[in-house]
């Protein structure tokens, strides 16, 4: 399903990275402190969507219930994602697409865990579910690590009867974390009924170039480009060494490797998106 006669199609940038440099303290719960300080998020969406994105994420990344049970806010996991998807939606207004935000879960499938494929499958569930009742238009997995969960998010979306996006962050070697690949994953969330599949994070814009180009040949859809602004310059990860006047040009290789979804992740502003 595409979601625009505008190809390439523009994503928002980070959320994250933007927040601390706001003034939200590291360590707290991102959903929850967004909850009771809506304004700097609302501050920044608004940007985004004057810079020109077309899809804006709800900042829901980390509000899967194995992921609030670190907060003791598991049993809030409807509650806030539904009011993060609204927050959302007050800022931008009905003028472009808002996304439910998915992440990993932070836990391993068996045999290298103690999760099941069904106990992930009803973590997504229960936000998917509680996401598209508070009008996300679709469903973006950011970010996720293993083919497992992907395809746990994908089954669970496909039953919200909502539209997916799915992208993986891999090493300089293109492996996530438990060593999956874009281009299997992509051969299987296509048939599975993604809408697109593609790469967040994962260093900057050329390493993700070269792995998208490796995967256009074979997609049937719409590939996603996210990438960093390149590395972090301190600790507090506020600042990256690409400024948007650098990280723009990028656009024309991306777009040569294949992307047509682009956007930016950790560093990115709106000013990235803007110039791109």
């Amino acid at each position: 399903m595409y979601f625009s006669s505008k190809i390439p199609l523009l994503l928002d940038g980070a959320t994250g990275t933007n927040l601390l440099a706001a003034g939200m303290p590291h360590g707290v719960c991102v959903e929850q402190w967004i909850c009771e300080n809506p304004e700097p998020l609302q501050t920044l969406q608004k940007r985004y969507k004057a810079a020109g994105s077309s899809i804006i994420s709800a900042p829901t990344f980390g509000a899967n219930r194995m992921k609030l049970e670190d907060y003791g806010l598991g049993e809030k996991t409807a509650e806030l994602n539904r009011r993060l998807v609204e927050i959302t939606r007050e800022a931008v207004g009905a003028e472009v697409l808002v996304a439910g935000d998915v992440s990993p879960t932070g836990r391993f499938i068996e045999p290298f865990g103690d999760t099941t494929f069904d106990e992930l499958y009803e973590c997504y569930k229960e936000q998917i579910h509680a996401q598209r009742e508070a009008g996300a238009d679709l469903i973006f997995c950011e970010t996720m690590l293993s083919l497992a969960e992907a395809r746990a998010a994908v089954i669970a979306a496909n039953e919200e009867d909502i539209p997916v996006f799915v992208s993986f962050t891999v090493d300089e070697h293109g492996r996530t974390l438990t060593g999956a690949q874009l281009l299997p994953c992509l051969i299987t969330l296509q048939a599975m009924g993604a809408a697109a599949v593609g790469l967040n994070c994962s260093g900057g814009p050329e390493e993700i170039a070269e792995f998208i180009e490796e995967a256009k040949p074979y997609a049937d859809i719409p590939l996603i480009a996210k990438p960093n602004a390149g590395k972090p310059l301190n600790e507090a990860g506020t600042e990256y060494e690409l400024s948007a006047e650098r990280f723009a040009p990028y656009l024309y290789p991306l777009l040569k490797a294949g992307a047509r979804y682009i956007g930016g992740c950790c560093g990115t502003t709106p000013v990235h998106i803007k110039l791109l």
